[in-house]
């Protein structure tokens, strides 16, 4: 899939020069997928010492203080489970990723706005009822029509998404960098080679 669109909402994570690490949950599940939950070196290691993390995977390079050397984490687990939210706040960027920043009219992804299914001119509220992601060029074509007025279709029902789904939708849109270390938490339920 063609990521190139979303990389305007993706926080960069740190380059592998700066080594970042995988954090995971206390069931070795990512905080979250998109953004990846990353630290950087620093933190985790800071992390470390003050026991709010163990280790489960290191990079190969090395850091140094005047006592002690330690290879740099590459995947860590927290030691206290964080409760996953329970409700998903109504940003643009969570309703980009409920439609994983696809036009809802025409299917096309790029620069991508919102758009009113029930226009604001006509009493439509900024609900994740009543918005979807939609391209410049649909937007336009709709303006402040119903949908069937201005002949067209909605492809799917807008609807609020559990963080759950957001987390599975997330999944779909894996940053530029992966280590191989973190392979096996991130994808925990792809088949298996046999």
């Amino acid at each position: 899939m063609n990521t190139e669109f979303s990389e305007n909402f993706v926080r960069n994570p740190s380059s592998l020069r700066d080594y970042p690490s995988l954090v995971l949950n206390a069931d070795f599940r990512p905080l979250s997928y998109f953004p990846l939950s990353l630290w950087s070196w620093q933190d985790s290691i800071k992390a470390v010492y003050s026991d709010r993390v163990a280790i489960v995977a290191e990079y190969d390079q090395v850091v140094h203080s005047p006592s002690t050397e330690i290879n740099i984490p590459s995947v860590i687990v927290l030691k206290d489970y964080v409760k996953p939210v329970k409700s998903t706040a109504f940003t643009r960027f969570n309703l980009f990723l409920r439609d994983e920043f696809t036009c809802q009219y025409c299917g096309s992804q790029g620069d991508m706005t919102f758009d009113h299914v029930m226009p604001r001119a006509r009493g439509g509220r900024t609900t994740w009822q009543n918005v979807v992601a939609s391209c410049s060029p649909c937007n336009l074509r709709k303006g402040s029509k119903l949908v069937k007025e201005a002949g067209m279709r909605l492809r799917t029902v807008p609807k609020e998404p559990t963080p759950s789904q957001l987390m599975n939708a997330g999944r779909k849109f894996p940053p530029n960098f992966l280590h191989e270390s973190w392979m096996d938490y991130l994808y925990w339920d792809a088949e298996l080679e046999a």
